[in-house]
């Protein structure tokens, strides 16, 4: 019983010491290892390599059944979203469907009624684009010369077009260049007509920036804001083409400004729709109009 006893407080007394001590191992075996690495990391790095092969596996046990479920989720809400895709674009192929039916059935009219009326359309138009190369702009004419590539489609009387609307007709087609009379000069004279309540008119250059609207039936109802467009009266212009709005009216002083900007053209469309190559109304056509807008 005696040397149990003894035995029992020597270890207790070891314990004792080991707490005591185990700051301090723990330092040193840190400091080691610090010396070990600074000395030798051919050891550190076999070591770690080690570790990582033999972990790396474990993770990938450990994170699959989270991948998987990542997965499943994934797959679900797709699926949701995919639904709910579905569902607009089947109210959607509705929709489309019902406008289609619709447009078949106007297309369908508009053959029988062209046929009753021997409505005969027009001919597709061809364009050019031309670049503007320079500027004639003084007391005596508004016009510009562009650059037209040798097409030889381009002949005179064509309109002449921006990405807003009429800006001329050609005056005079070269090989390579062409001459734009420009709506705004004073030899231009257009047929045109309001758009809202289809009174027509001549659209009359003044050298200025803004053309005005002449041979106007006096009983003829304008405002301010009206859309100008081509009459397709004596074939200079196919009708419906953009040219501008009412600005100002003052008595027969109707002033128009036009959608292109006349001043920045950099780039042109010449386009043939297959029509005469009129120039301008005749004095027979303007003294037609002059008595209409007198009556």
């Amino acid at each position: 019983m005696k040397r149990r006893k003894v035995l029992f407080i020597q270890f207790s007394q070891l314990r004792l010491l080991a707490k005591k001590f185990a700051i301090v191992i723990l330092f040193l075996s840190a400091f080691v290892l610090m010396l070990i690495n600074k000395t030798d990391t051919m050891i550190i790095e076999k070591t770690s390599s080690v570790a990582t092969d033999v972990v790396s596996p474990l993770i990938d046990v450990l994170v699959a059944p989270a991948r998987a479920l990542g997965g499943v989720a994934d797959y679900f809400r797709d699926l949701a979203h995919i639904y709910r895709d579905n569902k607009k674009l089947r109210a959607e192929n509705k929709r489309l469907q019902i406008v289609s039916d619709k447009s078949r059935a106007l297309e369908i009219e508009n053959k029988l009624l062209s046929k009753l009326l021997n409505y005969t359309p027009p001919p597709e138009a061809k364009f050019v684009t031309a670049r503007v190369i320079a500027e004639e702009g003084d007391a005596f004419s508004h016009s510009i010369i562009a650059y037209t590539g040798g097409e030889g489609n381009v002949k005179k009387g064509q309109v002449v077009m921006s990405d807003s609307g009429v800006i001329g007709r050609v005056d005079k087609p070269g090989k390579m260049y062409a001459k734009i009379i420009l709506i705004t000069d004073i030899n231009s004279k257009i047929p045109v007509m309001v758009e809202r309540t289809r009174v027509r008119g001549i659209l009359s250059g003044d050298n200025t920036s803004v053309p005005k609207m002449i041979f106007i039936p006096l009983s003829a109802k304008l405002s301010v804001g009206d859309r100008i467009i081509t009459s397709g009266v004596a074939g200079v212009f196919p009708p419906g083409l953009p040219i501008g709005k009412v600005s100002s009216i003052e008595k027969n002083n109707v002033k128009i400004k036009t959608f292109g900007n006349l001043d920045r053209l950099e780039y042109v469309k010449i386009i043939d729709y297959g029509l005469d190559e009129t120039s301008a109304p005749s004095k027979e056509e303007l003294s037609v109009q002059e008595g209409a807008s007198n009556e």
